[in-house]
Order: C-alpha cells, then sequence, then structure tokens
C-alpha cells in the first residue's frame, strides 16, 4: 500500500528520493510495504553489490537483510527525519509513517539509524 499522492522523483540530495504532491498529516501510514528476507549467507552477496545501499539489517541477530518492495528503498536519509520506518518481521512489511505534519511537495525522509532524531554516523558516511 502507498498513498496515490506519493511519488518518486530527482532529489537535491543526490538521486532520486520519495516526494508528496500532497499534505499529509503527522502520525500518517503512507506506505506499507512487503520485504524479501534474506539470509545472511544471502545478505553477504548483496553486499558486493549495489543492493548494499538499498538493503534494511533485519533478524534479531542483525546478520541478516531484507530487500523493501515498494518505494520504501527509495527514501533519503536526513536527521531529524520527517518520517519514521518500522519492520514486522512476522508479517515481513516495513511501514512508513509521518512524524509531522508534511506540506505539499516536500520530500519524505527517514532516519536510516532508526529514530527520527537519532544522530550518528551512517555506513555511508564513514565511509
Amino acid at each position: 500500500m502507498i498513498l496515490p499522492f506519493i511519488y518518486i522523483a530527482p532529489s537535491e540530495k543526490g538521486g532520486r528520493g520519495v516526494f508528496t504532491s500532497e499534505a499529509i498529516p503527522a502520525e500518517t501510514v503512507i506506505e506499507v510495504s512487503p520485504v524479501l528476507v534474506l539470509t545472511s549467507e544471502e545478505r553477504k552477496a548483496a553486499e558486493t553489490t549495489a543492493l548494499f545501499n538499498y538493503i534494511f539489517e533485519w533478524g534479531d541477530a542483525g546478520d541478516g537483510a531484507a530487500v523493501a518492495w515498494g518505494y520504501v528503498s527509495m527514501y533519503n536519509h536526513h536527521t531529524p527525519a520527517n518520517c519514521h520506518y518500522t519492520m514486522d518481521a512476522d508479517f515481513e512489511t516495513i511501514t512508513i509513517t509521518t512524524v509531522r505534519d508534511i506540506s505539499a511537495g516536500e520530500e519524505l525522509f527517514i532516519n536510516y539509524l532508526g529514530e527520527p532524531d537519532h544522530a550518528g554516523e551512517t555506513w555511508f558516511e564513514s565511509r
């Protein structure tokens, strides 16, 4: 499920990002995406490809990964983020929810480190 006014377009952050053509209230679920769960061995293989920048750490041990369908892997990182993601291992989904009111035309961001306000260095910033 992706709200019909969510779209992908070029981002000032570089590459592409996810945007909205309509205003969205805080605490709105804007996407529920199924994921393909990868074993730790499959994750190691994926990390040697372009998928490395698009997979999510998955599993209790943190050694697996998930490839999200829908737009989830296209959300850019920002701190503070205006959206939050939650993972549901039982249903193998990732849900994106707004954390504040969003204006039409605004880019939607998640924090790759988890919580919207979590400060710290990401794997791509440390390279």
